[in-house]
């Protein structure tokens, strides 16, 4: 199954980049065993609207377009429930042992996800109550893949 995250924003040369990369690229190892693929990244441009509903619906549109047919969506929203990184490791394997040809985790912009992509979503993501910039989303989203594919794999870097 292939995994794709899909943002609003880019992440910048630095720090951030270099860590979202280093946890993507260890998870594609991972993950190759347990029949996972990708671990891709697509970077859909802010919007430049005035308003902030019209930039969430522009945003969104562009999100939903770059989505393959037949995906699994998983938006990460702060209103939603946080999982425990076993269960959402147990989530992720139960997406890709139901036949799902890939799942896209999607990050919004500033001013969140728009209305039409929240309904889409399969499942809601949390990583709490607190509001954290794209970038560091990014980030424990990232960590988290490769945390689900080591548990999945009876990797010790987990330890619950």
């Amino acid at each position: 199954m292939r995994i794709l995250i899909a943002c609003v924003g880019r992440l910048k040369a630095g720090a951030e980049r270099d860590l979202v990369a280093r946890y993507v690229e260890r998870a594609r190892g991972t993950g190759r065993g347990l029949s996972f693929s990708g671990f891709d990244t697509v970077e859909i441009a802010e919007s430049a609207a005035r308003r902030a509903e019209d930039r969430m619906q522009e945003e969104g549109a562009a999100l939903l377009a770059a989505i393959p047919a037949g995906a699994e969506i998983v938006s990460l929203d702060p209103r939603a429930r946080p999982l425990s990184s076993e269960d959402f490791s147990a989530w992720l394997a139960g997406a890709r042992d139901s036949g799902r040809s890939a799942v896209v985790f999607v990050i919004g912009g500033a001013d969140g996800l728009s209305d039409a992509v929240r309904r889409r979503a399969g499942l809601a993501l949390s990583y709490g109550a607190a509001t954290f910039p794209h970038q560091i989303v990014r980030i424990l989203l990232a960590e988290q893949l490769y945390r689900a594919t080591t548990i999945l794999s009876g990797h010790p870097y987990h330890r619950a």
